[in-house]
């Protein structure tokens, strides 16, 4: 076989979006499926994020009712869809969302930049259709202790949905710093670096940080709105996370210790060599620095540093003096 044969796809792994247009879904819904563990992925060696191997997509197709079944696993709705799936009306649902008994698998900001939640329609159709939530669903009136929540301002959706996307960011993560940096994309500046006090450290972790989810413009209002939405904001929520990221950050310590700049001594060593080496190496014989005794300097060092104060016409000024004074000895 020719050294420049290319590998095929089956061989060298699908990307994202050709493994979507293989298994007959939108890139937003192959996105989807990867984060809850529904498809198989693989580092991508060339550094491009991730690719699904040949065998992945075989396993996928021979499943029984595909492309349906994969498509419905993958399936989100709106709130009033379901409210639909759930025989509710939309505020009822809404408040079973707002008290964190149903999460929000994403959202997205329509034009007036309004937060949209979505759902997953498979974990809708299972609430409902559960024997222990029938109150909540057929019920009138919700139970006295969650309307009470409710009543206090109670809304757990943003936390929930934070909740998910970070068991998303780790389920990625494949060393301790990866993972430190996706507990650190849920809490603020502030936040972190009262954890990670090292500035080496927590330019690592600042490394390994997810963006938030891309939404708008940088800077622009839509992707600020984002952006507060990644950041916890709940007490509870912000303590649990920098618990957590101590403990993650010991175990990247003991891992791979943060990378450190040389000291600025073995820096200028180095280059200091590199030099000698190179000159060595184009002169074809070692350099030796000419020796200088403690208080001496080059003679072209000290007319370097002399100061100039002679006019650059000074000698032929000179000249000119003596001759006239030589004529005016001889013509007294």
């Amino acid at each position: 076989m020719s050294g420049n044969t290319i590998a095929s796809p089956e061989v060298l792994g699908y990307s994202p979006s050709r493994a979507a247009r293989e298994l007959g879904l939108k890139r937003r819904e192959f996105d989807l499926a990867v984060n809850l563990g529904r498809i198989r992925t693989l580092p991508d060696e060339g550094g491009g994020g991730c690719r699904v191997a040949g065998t992945e997509i075989e396993r996928l197709r021979a499943e029984d009712g595909f492309p349906e079944g994969l498509l419905a696993r993958v399936r989100t709705v709106s709130t009033n869809e379901a409210a639909h799936l759930m025989g509710v009306t939309g505020d009822r649902f809404s408040r079973l969302t707002r008290l964190g008994l149903v999460a929000p698998v994403a959202f997205y900001l329509n034009r007036y930049r309004t937060l949209v939640w979505l759902y997953l329609a498979d974990e809708v159709c299972h609430f409902a259709a559960d024997e222990q939530n029938a109150a909540l669903v057929k019920g009138r009136v919700l139970p006295e202790g969650l309307r009470a929540r409710l009543r206090d301002g109670v809304d757990l959706r943003a936390r929930n949905w934070r909740g998910r996307h970070l068991g998303f960011l780790l389920r990625r993560a494949e060393d301790p710093w990866e993972r430190a940096g996706a507990l650190a994309a849920l809490l603020g500046p502030v936040q972190v670096a009262e954890i990670v006090k090292d500035p080496y450290e927590r330019a690592q972790v600042n490394r390994f940080r997810p963006g938030p989810p891309t939404h708008g413009a940088p800077g622009s209002p839509s992707a600020q709105r984002v952006e507060r939405l990644m950041t916890a904001d709940d007490p509870d929520e912000i303590d649990w996370l920098r618990a957590d990221l101590a403990h993650v950050l010991d175990e990247a310590r003991a891992h791979r210790p943060a990378p450190r700049p040389t000291p600025r001594a073995e820096r200028a060593a180095d280059h200091g060599d590199a030099r000698h080496a190179a000159a060595a190496a184009h002169t074809g014989r070692a350099v030796r620095r000419p020796k200088i005794a403690h208080g001496q300097r080059s003679a072209a060092s000290r007319a370097r540093t002399r100061p100039a104060t002679a006019r650059p016409d000074a000698p032929e000024r000179e000249r000119g003096r003596g001759l006239l004074s030589r004529l005016l000895r001889r013509n007294p």
